[in-house]
């Protein structure tokens, strides 16, 4: 079975550029992340949505409100309450009411969760290190470089189709 990106390249007078980039770097996206969530399940029996809501919430030692977390993760709260639930109740995950809004629930990892998070994270980076190994520190920068620019132009392209 071929990728989109293959199926591209083998037809390319159907795509214009644009769309070969796209699909390259969903291609890309699409193969680090299914190799990250495989090594979390494999070696933590943790999913990925769960190591991210842990990695937000290890940046802020005092906690962060679900909007937040919601917000920084860019999915609805609904996605984040469940996590939120399993996490509470497994112990890495303490939740508050909000001192200065009773309406509002604050999250933080507790010391299990935060200890278990780095456990995991280190383990991520030296895989994260991997599946880059054959890019050199100027690829690195370079793609860097480039990546930031093409966030910037799709973020300006979605502003500009907003009212």
């Amino acid at each position: 079975m071929l990728d989109s990106e293959t199926k591209a390249v083998e037809t390319p007078e159907d795509h214009a550029e644009e769309l070969r980039l796209w699909l390259r770097l969903l291609t890309c996206t699409t193969l680090i992340e299914g190799e990250v969530r495989g090594r979390l399940r494999q070696r933590f029996d943790v999913t990925l949505p769960r190591f991210d809501l842990m990695a937000q919430l290890d940046k802020a030692p005092d906690g962060m409100t679900l909007s937040d977390v919601s917000k920084r993760m860019m999915v609805s709260n609904g996605n984040v309450t469940g996590l939120v639930e399993r996490l509470v109740e497994s112990g890495h995950l303490d939740r508050r009411t909000s001192e200065t809004d009773r309406r509002v629930q604050v999250i933080r990892l507790t010391k299990l969760g935060r200890a278990e998070f780095r456990r995991m994270a280190a383990e991520h980076e030296t895989w994260i290190a991997d599946l880059f190994v054959d890019l050199t520190p100027k690829d690195v920068r370079e793609l860097m470089r480039l990546l930031a620019k093409t966030k910037a132009s799709a973020q300006k392209s979605a502003a500009r189709r907003r009212p």
